[in-house]
C-alpha cells in the first residue's frame, strides 16, 4: 500500500509537470541543484523573488518517508527551495539555508553504511545531500534524535554538523533574523 501511494505521488508530480509544460510551455529546469528538486520555470509569474535581497532560511526538516529506498519528499524540498529562487532570479550567492535535521528525518542523514544496514539499500539522499553542501547549504543535525536513535556522529554523511538540538538550533537562526520553513 505503502509503495503504491508513493509510486501513485511520482506519477502525479510527472503527469503534472508534463501536462504544465505541454499546456503553457513551461521548461522544466534545475538551476542550482541539478540532479534533484526539478521545477518549472515561470515567465508569466507576477509576483516573483526580489533578487536585490539576501534569503536567509532556517528549514525545520523532521519528516522522512516510510519506503526508505526512495528520496524523502520533504529533502527533496530543500532542492526545490533552491532551485525555485534562483529561477526566479535570486543570485545563488543570495541563498542562505541552514537546514536542521531531526525527528524522522534524521533517518535520511545516515552514512551508507548504517543506512544499508538498517534499511538494506544505500543512502537516496546521499547524493542531493552532497550537491546542497556544494552549493553552500550548511545542514546540521540534532544530538538530542542522534542519542534517541542511538547514532554516532561518525555515521552521519559527510559534512552534516551536530547541533546541541533543532529546538536550538532553530531558535537561535530565527532570532538572527533568518525565515522559518517546515519540511
Amino acid at each position: 500500500l505503502e509503495f503504491r501511494r508513493v509510486l501513485f505521488r511520482s506519477y502525479f508530480y510527472l503527469l503534472t509537470l508534463a501536462v504544465c509544460t505541454h499546456l503553457f510551455g513551461q521548461t522544466p529546469v534545475n538551476p542550482v541543484i541539478q540532479n534533484f528538486g526539478t521545477v518549472v520555470d515561470a515567465p508569466f509569474a507576477d509576483l516573483k523573488p526580489d533578487p536585490s535581497l539576501t534569503y536567509n532560511i532556517v528549514v525545520d526538516l523532521m519528516t522522512g518517508e516510510e519506503d526508505k529506498s526512495v528520496v524523502a519528499f520533504s529533502v527533496n524540498q530543500l532542492a526545490r527551495l533552491m532551485n525555485l529562487h534562483v529561477m526566479g532570479g535570486v543570485p545563488k550567492e543570495n541563498m542562505n539555508i541552514i537546514v536542521a535535521v531531526h525527528g524522522g528525518a534524521l533517518w535520511t542523514a545516515l552514512g551508507n553504511e548504517l543506512y544499508r544496514e538498517k534499511f538494506g539499500v544505500d543512502n537516496p539522499h546521499a547524493p542531493l545531500y552532497q550537491e546542497l553542501i556544494d552549493q553552500g547549504v550548511k545542514i546540521v543535525v540534532c544530538s538530542q534524535s542522534m542519542f534517541k536513535r542511538k547514532v554516532d556522529k561518525s555515521q552521519l554523511l559527510p559534512g552534516f554538523e551536530v547541533a546541541t538540538s533543532a529546538l536550538t538550533t532553530l531558535t537561535m537562526y530565527q532570532l538572527k533574523g533568518y525565515a522559518l520553513m517546515r519540511f
